[in-house]
């Protein structure tokens, strides 16, 4: 996070991982909509509902929180006690292994095969132990963008532990995503938020699936972080949700208009190597030959271009791309990525 605060920003941003921020004036808000303060007391009841109804599942279910990441930790704090194990996909959001290491677990990993990142269940299988109390993983994966089917799913939840699946990119894949994990059973806990797809990042508005009981744990947690959300976010986050049909038809026509571009740029590189995933916002591409942390410093310093390494996936030989931004800059930064890849 620290190099995404004040290393990712360039004049063409290729680090991003979600779509373009949407504006509050596109959103029918009006000031008499909001408040400052209001009943917010383990869920503002108007946004419980409104979060019901968007992922199906029981308002008792549902755990607000400041976007996903804290949702991930939230979850993982009321699972988990130091000395338990978890097992965290490889590669993966570097802050599901960060929050997993603040608790004091055990970190184990299992591997997401290449080229096309699949979840390697025998892995899994072969990493279990009685110290294992929760499996991680995302969906769509972070950060190859490759999506787990419903079948992977529930076999990896019939292991007779909780799963925890991160679904906060799940729906950039549009009519071909599964059903959520958290509609298939109390061993499976969700989080997502409508940051990454929607572009609503500042509304902060995040939320967890998870079984009655376990839910009402992690509100308790919460009151140790944030015990009163901001409620003109979530006075504002109602009337998002109410949007998000209109929100997501201009999102798929971006990632759409996008995609093309980068298949494009790709099509003409013999030194990349890389998963196409038909959705999503981001690819993880391996640089065949050449140094990935030259080849950023350079694109940055010279091109003012960035990408995000690979290193903060442990896997040095990839770097990842966003193609969440609008279609012109995203070319001019694609051009300039290969510029840097030719002189290196």
């Amino acid at each position: 996070m620290p190099w995404a605060k004040r290393r990712s920003h360039a004049k063409y941003n290729l680090a991003t991982s979600g779509v373009a921020h949407w504006k509050l004036r596109d959103l029918p808000v009006k000031i008499e909509d909001l408040e400052i303060s209001g009943p917010s007391f383990y869920g503002f009841e108007p946004l419980q509902n409104a979060l019901a109804k968007h992922t199906g599942v029981a308002a008792n279910r549902i755990v607000s929180a400041t976007g996903t990441s804290m949702a991930n930790y939230l979850a993982m704090a009321a699972v988990l006690k130091p000395g338990d194990e978890v097992l965290i996909e490889h590669p993966t959001y570097e802050l599901i292994v960060d929050a997993a290491l603040q608790i004091g677990v055990e970190i184990k990993r299992f591997k997401r095969a290449a080229p096309a990142f699949v979840v390697d269940l025998k892995s899994i299988k072969d990493q279990l132990t009685s110290k294992t109390k929760l499996i991680a993983l995302s969906n769509l994966h972070n950060p190859t963008s490759a999506l787990t089917d419903e079948s992977t799913i529930k076999e990896i939840g019939s292991l007779g532990l909780r799963l925890m699946v991160d679904e906060v990119y799940l729906d950039a894949a549009f009519e071909q995503a599964p059903r959520s994990a958290g509609l298939l059973g109390d061993q499976f806990i969700v989080t997502s938020s409508l940051t990454k797809v929607y572009g609503l990042s500042g509304l902060r508005c995040g939320w967890i699936i998870a079984d009655p009981e376990l839910a009402e744990r992690m509100w308790y947690l919460n009151d140790k972080f944030g015990n009163i959300p901001a409620h003109m976010a979530e006075l504002t986050s109602v009337i998002a949700l109410s949007e998000l049909p209109r929100i997501a038809k201009n999102v798929r026509s971006r990632l759409d208009a996008n995609r093309l571009a980068l298949w494009k740029f790709l099509d003409g590189r013999e030194d990349l190597d890389v998963f196409r995933p038909p959705f999503g916002t981001i690819v993880f591409p391996r640089l065949k030959r050449g140094n990935v942390e030259q080849m950023c410093d350079l694109l940055r310093t010279k091109y003012e271009t960035t990408v995000v390494p690979g290193r903060f996936f442990d896997m040095p030989d990839h770097f990842r791309i966003g193609i969440g931004g609008d279609l012109e800059p995203l070319e001019e930064g694609l051009r300039r990525l290969g510029l840097a890849l030719d002189e290196l």
